[in-house]
């Protein structure tokens, strides 16, 4: 792995969020002086690369107090520790655009209950991070805030739909980050940035907004620049929740301490392109396999396999159309005349599907996750790319050529996402060094059902082989 790059931000901002916790906890660090952290590191790189849009600091301070001198024994206690949410979720009292003009002007009255779960559990909210209109897209711009740079090369694209979280976190303006995920919202970000973004299980972290109440392909779940501090947000955020139809009780045994506890062998399922699913670059490809190599020679067991996905493409893309058919039914008009072309093009297709292409969609997902699930009788994980291309430039609203295959589809370019998303499994991507132009790249692992604990486990072996975590950087 190369060097690591370059960082002027406060000695405490450089602190892993499990690191920074125990200081809080020990009465070694106040809430207020990481407060104090952050909002001087953004506003150095703020302007940058325009990750966290939206500052409630005197709500952050307010609640700082009220943590002052207080225990709790949960294994996702937080302790005071500042994080940030996506600004697709509400905080009570501070402003959420959604990325829409359309609600450009909101601030509800009233926090998700995620972001309640995260504040009793010792979370600070300092700020919202920045998104595409309504998370749609791999590209975080809207007419709100304008576009996020990626903070390794600010002239190309953060990925999306959390691409403001994973750039906020890069750049070592917070330690851990709220995102969200349906066709790769965190884990390209999280590839794109350098850091580890988890799309957990349906149900396992938040659930959708309560008048979605039982749409499980979109799901929440933590961001952080390690997999431990990945685990310990996972344990913050996860717990039933009576509110969240598909949530699921908290694990007796806590995420982190899986983490503690790396298999000493990992039977691993690769796929570089999911049989032929997914377009990936030779550069993307020859470094995916050489990390594989690595991995291999530490004695991970490989063998390069994919299970039948031949339904997979239309079955993700009928139930995304369900997903935001249904979503626009309760938005006014004043709202979705100001989508942009390609969520304006999502919510049409969604509304022109018929009963039948539904009831395939229903049929189709299950056979690919029963698929997954024979995989998995002897396999720990599948891997295969998080993303088939390294960031193009941020002025390409979508990719349009990969692996010398022009796409069509806006979402043609994410397709490596969509196998987690339509079976319902966990998925991570998790970096492996830097590569092509010194930038970094996400491996993606996917889970058994309801494996994040073993998931977890097994993106520690994969960062403890390739030396990371990668830490954070100054803006390039």
């Amino acid at each position: 792995m190369e060097k690591k790059r370059k960082f002027s931000g406060s000695e405490l901002c450089k602190y892993e969020a499990h690191e920074a916790v125990k200081l809080l906890k020990n009465g070694d660090v106040s809430s207020g002086e990481l407060l104090d952290a952050a909002t001087k590191r953004i506003s150095q790189t703020g302007k940058i690369i325009n990750a966290t849009t939206t500052l409630c600091e005197e709500r952050a301070r307010t609640a700082a107090k009220f943590l002052d001198n207080t225990e709790d024994s949960h294994d996702g206690w937080l302790a005071g520790l500042p994080i940030t949410i996506k600004d697709l979720k509400m905080v009570a009292g501070v402003r959420t655009t959604y990325g829409s003009k359309g609600f450009s002007d909101f601030i509800p009255e009233e926090s998700d209950p995620l972001v309640e779960l995260l504040e009793a559990r010792g979370g600070i909210v300092l700020g919202k991070t920045n998104t595409p209109e309504f998370g749609a897209g791999g590209n975080t711009f809207n007419e709100v805030f304008g576009p996020t740079l990626n903070p390794w090369d600010t002239s190309l694209n953060a990925g999306g739909s959390s691409g403001g979280a994973a750039a906020s976190l890069a750049t070592g303006e917070i330690w851990l980050s709220h995102g969200s995920d349906h066709g790769g919202s965190l884990r390209t970000p999280a590839a794109y940035c350098g850091i580890v973004g988890l799309r957990p299980s349906p149900g396992i972290a938040g659930g959708p907004d309560k008048d979605n109440a039982f749409m499980i392909e979109g799901t929440q779940g933590p961001m952080a620049r390690s997999v431990m501090d990945c685990a310990l947000f996972l344990d913050a955020m996860s717990g039933y929740d009576p509110r969240i139809a598909i949530s699921f009780p908290h694990p007796k045994t806590s995420y982190q301490d899986a983490v503690r506890h790396v298999p000493s062998k990992l039977a691993i399922a690769f796929s570089p392109d999911l049989g032929g699913f997914g377009q990936v670059d030779k550069e993307m490809d020859n470094h995916l396999r050489g990390i594989l190599l690595m991995l291999e020679n530490n004695g991970a067991e490989i063998e390069e396999t994919c299970p039948d996905l031949s339904e997979l493409e239309k079955t993700y893309h009928t139930l995304r159309g369900v997903m935001w058919a249904t979503a626009a039914r309760g938005l006014p008009e004043e709202v979705k005349r100001h989508f942009k072309p390609t969520l304006a093009q999502n919510t049409a297709f969604g509304q022109s599907l018929s009963i039948d292409d539904i009831i395939d969609a229903n049929i189709n997902r299950s056979k690919i996750y029963n698929r997954m699930v024979k995989l998995f009788e002897k396999y720990d994980v599948l891997a295969c790319p998080t993303v088939g291309c390294m960031p193009h430039s941020q002025s390409e609203e979508w990719v349009d050529n990969v692996g010398g295959v022009k796409l069509s589809g806006y979402m043609d370019w994410l397709r490596f996402a969509f196998l987690a998303t339509t079976a319902g499994l966990p998925s991570i991507s998790v970096p492996v060094g830097l590569g092509p132009r010194g930038l970094p790249v996400g491996l993606q692992l996917i889970g058994r059902p309801r494996g994040e604990a073993k998931l977890l486990s097994a993106a520690r072996l994969v960062e403890l082989t390739v030396g990371g975590p990668l830490g954070p950087i100054d803006p390039i």
